[in-house]
């Protein structure tokens, strides 16, 4: 198991962790794989990793909202 899957697993399973913790979290990981890039792609890679919670929330709740109106009752 890989050590980023770890630590999500954990983060997950402690109680009382915010979806903003989890989501920087899960954000860390991404930034800390890119180091793991060539230096080609590491900037189109951590560029990747640039969107704010904020925008992460707001672009879920849009999707879901569509998902829902698509669904109906599904």
């Amino acid at each position: 198991m890989s050590k980023a899957l770890l630590i999500i697993m954990v983060m997950l399973s402690t109680t009382g962790c915010s979806n903003k913790a989890i989501y920087d979290n899960i954000h860390i990981n991404q930034r800390n794989e890119c180091l793991k890039e060539p230096p080609p792609t590491y900037s189109e890679c951590i560029e990747g990793t640039n969107k704010s919670y904020e925008e992460y929330e707001r672009e879920r709740k849009e999707l879901l909202e569509k998902a829902s109106t698509i669904c109906g009752e599904c």
